[in-house]
């Protein structure tokens, strides 16, 4: 079970104390407002460095202090125990690793994978492209350290162009399409090929808990494709220099992945406009459970689930029929309010604290 422990101090509400996680579950029960989510915000911390709840460390400290830190220490599948302190002062954040300073986030990148289902999520089903997008590249930088620095660097140059554009400076311009042709034909192709093997697994699932056939993620890449193959150097370059007037006029960059299209399909349709919020709240907790699938296919280990409320928003019939499709996991956290039934989602090995007022209680 990865998380053993954790140890917060001024993150949020919650009380400075270390809460042992030694359990294949634990569940966290409380009212709203009284720090659930908070607790899996900074598992989630840990794991990768930052917050799903916002960009800003400062929001995340304790009223009236001015640092926070977070400590947890977890076990991988070689039963090797690993530590990881992160901690945020003086507007600087500094991330420990078995006691050596990290240069850079990616550096936890599989060591301790999560996935997270939460409510906003149901803006990669109804929300701007960018949100869909957004899931995409998450999923494949969960794994891919690769793909990350090919990301950061194509946003570098896609930034720069733009800058060049806006001041009408165009004697870079060739040069900044040469480097964005060439992240960006990777990012697509990228995102082609895991796209492809999710929608094995997001359509098996959708069907198996609403009875819906035939629901299907398709990507609409901005480089179009000509006969289901990525463009080539050649071709992109061609694109951009074609564009060059709609750019100018509109003074920003009008193609790219950055402007991929990433929609819900049923039998060639698009599916998102009829359907329900039950089928549309659906769709972005089975992207989530895919994640998780999708990442162990690939790196052979079971993630760890941070799922905040979501079963609250489910009927009784496709709440059973949910967790019965949830993908093996290392280690289940679950949030819960106290009328919830989750005593009938407990097992011998399930943990369950009490949250009230940020202190926790077993």
């Amino acid at each position: 079970m990865p998380f053993l422990n954790l140890s917060c101090t001024n993150f949020r509400n919650l009380q400075n104390t270390t809460i042992d996680l030694l359990a294949k579950e634990v569940y966290f029960v409380g009212e709203n407002g009284q720090g659930k989510t908070n607790l899996l915000e900074s598992l989630y911390y840990s794991a990768y460095g930052s917050s799903f709840r916002t960009h800003t460390e400062q929001e995340i400290v304790k009223e009236g202090e001015t640092a926070f830190s977070v400590r947890t220490m977890f076990k991988d599948d070689n039963d090797s125990v690993t530590s990881i302190h992160s901690e945020f002062q003086k507007g600087r954040k500094k991330i420990l690793k078995n006691h050596k300073k990290i240069a850079d986030r990616k550096e936890l990148v599989n060591t301790i994978p999560c996935v997270l289902f939460c409510h906003d999520d149901l803006d990669f089903a109804v929300g701007e492209p960018e949100r869909r997008r957004f899931f995409i590249d998450q999923s494949l930088s969960m794994y891919d350290v690769l793909y990350i620095d090919e990301m950061r660097a194509y946003k570098k140059i896609l930034k720069n162009r733009n800058l060049v554009i806006k001041n009408k400076d165009y004697q870079m311009l060739d040069m900044y399409d040469q480097q964005l042709a060439q992240r960006g034909i990777f990012i697509q192709d990228k995102r082609k090929k895991m796209i492809f093997k999710f929608n094995t697994i997001f359509t098996r699932l959708y069907q198996q808990v609403s009875g819906i056939e035939n629901v299907s993620i398709l990507y609409e890449p901005s480089w179009k494709e000509v006969d289901n193959m990525t463009p080539s150097y050649e071709q992109v370059m061609e694109i951009l220099l074609s564009k060059r007037n709609v750019d100018f006029v509109m003074e920003t960059t009008m193609s790219g992945p950055h402007r991929d299209r990433i929609r819900f399909m049923k039998d060639g349709k698009p599916f998102i406009p009829t359907a329900s919020t039950g089928q549309r709240r659906l769709i972005s907790l089975l992207l989530r459970a895919a994640q998780a699938v999708h990442y162990s296919e690939v790196t052979g280990r079971k993630p760890v689930l941070l799922m905040d409320d979501v079963l609250l928003e489910l009927d009784p019939d496709k709440r059973q029929k949910f967790t019965s499709v949830l993908p093996p996991y290392n280690q289940l956290f679950c949030t819960f309010l106290p009328g919830e039934p989750y005593e009938r989602y407990k097992t011998p090995n399930t943990k369950v604290y009490f949250v009230e007022a940020g202190s926790v209680h077993g």
